[in-house]
């Protein structure tokens, strides 16, 4: 039985080869799973890490030239024409502009490289390096008038003059209990003994006197005039500094670490020694975990009060999240540790006053994209995203009142993301879906809410850098066949744009690859589930659905997709037949609040039910035979695979569950306890989202694929998958491990073997008729 169906597999694969052949020749392209498989050698390397210079007259980017690098490396090209320029290590370390604080003139800016502080001078449009150490320095900062540097060195915080050349030390962090005043008992038996010793003995009353102070030493003892020491506990760690503009306050962010976390530790089985060796990994979902504090210090006395938002007994984090530019107030974020609430406060320095300026609510958990905040140019106001409206708006308050004004029309059904202000705070830039779901392009608006316009406008998505002086964009363009390419244009809206890099292979460019069809799948209950959907030429009645990974993320759109090997993959699908669906199911990002949290307390619900819906739906619409439909995806998808296979059957004959999470109790805390809350609490939202308690509704043939050094989704939910069905005496199952993978493999021989068994596994079971049969 077992030969037979092993001949049955070669003769599978051999009629998969002779096609591929045939395509070849057709195309001159070899659409083979090994040449699919090399990835970035097929498809090439996007140019990324893109930056203007601070004089805005060059653009810098990270690229692998085809044909010509080997690895990537640093280039520039001028805004105003040229070819990109390659530089050498040496020219990119010293050219290559690195993030930092501006004085309020934009003259000069400070930053840290490679653990030292440097400044650039917009007069000499040159660097120069302010420290040379050993130690790193970090969180550097600039005063508005641009003569102090603050700086972070050995957790404390450094003042240097620029025109005194004086380095100075502000603060004195220690860890511990401050020291306690000795005690003075003047009552009961010890006050009769103390003023017994005074009435008795001269030495007592008069002691001698101290030897006189050396006057070469680095700091006499009782000297006032150095920083006050700031007590931390044991546990604590500061993790965030902000100074004020007037260098009188510092707002510091603190991080409790948790009591006593287990954590999860990860062996290495391919090692240079031979040996196993282990890693620490992290901790499970709803084991004790840390959180932030936040505290105004008063540097001259060093008076430290903790902001206190007034939450009672509610848990929280916070974190500090800078000044505004007139110094009158601090901004503070906090996130609840049920994940159901985000609020930003303004704190007043002499008081540590709160004034709540916007509270985040949602039912289920707040989302990422009510994560960006921060000052607006040079008025105390804050800026801030917030999907209260059930998308995700772009909003002002005032610090003084607390008055909130919308910037972004909160009542359309589009997200905004990647917001930045002009440095004026006169102007947003943002990314949005607003001109078509399925497209990301630029946008600019007024701080006020008017003059709203689109800077970008191809099919597809774009991804842009605004230069310092924002004259000029720097842009990263790619539609759904074609990777991401770097531009340059003007900064106004539908200007003509140039291209500056080409990174595709010859070898890509030989294909015809296809723009997927952007279809909606009507849902059970009246929803519209956007998809990607590759029609094969010759049908051949079967039929494959991809489910992306993350749960968050978007994949059925008009640009070049994150998952580009499963892209290139469902080409070859497409060429043997397959109809090829690609859904962004409940859960995916794009589409709204509702859409976003329409899993919580059950993952593999109305998320699953997308996958079931689409199955149907092309049965109904494409003919595909019902009994010949597979599933696959990695991570998430590999969950949902996993849920589908094991309890919905009669949907999917076959179905590849790649490093998938089986068992949500095992897998990180931050974002599973958003979304099913802690297991110890909520045991039902844990038992009815893992498909290790269902693994005995396994009907179809499933493939598991797992790399043993996964850091995301541990190695441990295979094994204990596998021991699970291995007691249910389940036969119509297989794993494949790779020894030295992670979470994302890295070897193009791993990505190779792992999609062949893939594409094993749906030739075997879903081809034909008698593939499909038991």
């Amino acid at each position: 039985m077992r030969l037979a169906r092993a001949a049955g597999v070669a003769l599978i694969l051999g009629a998969a080869l002779a096609v591929s052949a045939s395509a070849q020749n057709a195309t001159a392209f070899d659409l083979s799973i090994d040449n699919l498989m090399r990835g970035p050698e097929l498809y090439g390397t996007p140019p990324d890490l893109v930056r203007f210079s601070d004089d805005a007259r060059w653009v810098y980017f990270r690229w692998r030239r085809p044909g010509a690098d080997t690895t990537s490396r640093f280039y520039r090209v001028g805004v105003g024409g040229g070819e990109p320029e390659s530089l050498s290590t040496l020219a990119a370390d010293t050219l290559y502009p690195q993030p930092g604080a501006w004085s309020r003139d934009r003259r000069r800016k400070a930053f840290a490289h490679r653990g030292d502080v440097w400044l650039w001078d917009a007069a000499t449009d040159r660097r120069r390096r302010l420290t040379d150490t050993p130690a790193a320095e970090a969180s550097v900062q600039i005063a508005p008038d641009g003569r102090t540097v603050w700086f972070v060195r050995d957790n404390n915080l450094f003042a240097l003059s620029l025109d005194e050349t004086l380095l100075r030390q502000v603060t004195d962090v220690r860890r511990g209990q401050p020291p306690r005043p000795a005690a003075r008992d003047t009552a009961g038996q010890r006050g009769f003994l103390r003023g017994e010793q005074r009435r008795l003995f001269e030495a007592v009353r008069r002691p001698p006197q101290a030897p006189p102070q050396n006057p070469f030493a680095p700091r006499a003892p009782t000297d006032t005039t150095g920083p006050r020491p700031i007590w931390l506990a044991e546990t604590q760690t500061a993790s965030g500094w902000d100074v004020s503009p007037d260098g009188r306050w510092l707002l510091l962010t603190v991080s409790e670490r948790a009591a006593e976390p287990r954590v999860q530790t990860m062996p290495r089985w391919v090692t240079e020694s031979g040996y196993i060796e282990t890693v620490d990994n992290r901790t499970k979902v709803g084991d004790e975990q840390s959180a932030n504090r936040v505290a105004v210090i008063e540097l001259l006395t060093g008076r430290t009060t903790w902001v206190d938002p007034g939450l009672g007994e509610r848990r929280a984090s916070l974190s500090g999240l800078g000044w505004s530019s007139s110094g009158r107030y601090a901004l503070v974020r906090g996130f609840a540790a049920d994940y159901e609430d985000r609020w930003l406060w303004a704190v007043t320095p002499e008081s540590a006053a709160v004034r709540l300026l916007d509270r985040t609510h949602d039912s289920a958990w707040v989302g990422q994209l009510s994560s960006p905040a921060g000052w607006l140019g040079d008025r105390d106001v804050v800026w801030y995203a917030s999907e209260t409206s059930g998308w995700a708006h772009l909003y002002t308050a005032e610090a003084a009142t607390g008055d909130v004004r919308v910037v972004t029309p909160a009542a359309q059904r589009f997200e905004v993301r990647l917001i930045t202000p002009s440095p004026d705070g006169r102007r947003f830039y943002y990314h949005s879906n607003q001109a078509h779901v399925g497209e990301q392009h630029a946008y600019t608006i007024g701080a006020d809410g008017v003059g709203a316009a689109q800077l970008t406008r191809s099919s597809g998505r774009e991804d842009v850098v605004v230069s310092p002086d924002e004259r000029w964009l720097a842009v990263l363009h790619s539609t759904a066949n074609d990777p991401p390419e770097l531009y340059v244009m003007p900064n106004r809206p539908g200007a003509a744009w140039r291209q500056i890099t080409e990174s595709t292979s010859e070898e890509f460019r030989r294909y015809a690859w296809r723009v997927p069809d952007l279809v909606t799948i009507p849902a059970r209950d009246g929803a519209a589930v956007p998809a990607r959907l590759y029609r094969p030429a010759r049908p051949n009645g079967a039929a494959v659905i991809f489910v992306h990974g993350a749960g968050y993320l978007q994949n059925a759109h008009r640009w070049w997709s994150s998952y580009s090997r499963e892209y290139l993959f469902h080409h070859l699908l497409a060429e043997r037949g397959y109809v090829v669906l690609d859904l962004d199911y409940r859960a995916s990002a794009g589409l709204g609040r509702d859409w976003r949290t329409a899993i919580y307390r059950h993952m593999g619900g109305r998320d699953l039910d997308d996958q079931v819906d689409a199955a149907r739906w092309m049965t109904r619409e494409l003919g595909v035979d019902s009994a010949r439909i597979g599933i696959y995806g990695g991570s998430y998808g590999g969950f949902i695979t996993l849920m589908a296979m094991f309890t919905t059957p009669g949907v999917f004959r076959a179905g590849a569950a790649l490093r998938p999470v089986t068992d949500w109790a095992h897998y990180n805390h931050g974002y599973t306890a958003a979304i099913l809350n802690e297991p110890q609490d909520d045991s039902v939202a844990y038992r009815r989202s893992s498909p290790i308690y269902f693994a005995e509704g396994l009907r179809g043939n499933l493939l598991i694929a797992h790399g043993m050094v996964d850091d995301n989704v541990n190695f441990q939910d295979a094994v204990r998958l596998v021991q699970r069905l291995i007691e249910l005496r389940k036969e119509n199952w297989e794993l494949a491990v790779y020894p030295v993978e992670p979470h994302g493999f890295r070897m193009a021989e791993s990505w190779a073997d792992e999609y062949k068994r893939i594409f094993r596994l749906f030739e075997l079971n879903l081809r034909t008729e008698t593939g499909a049969s038991h």
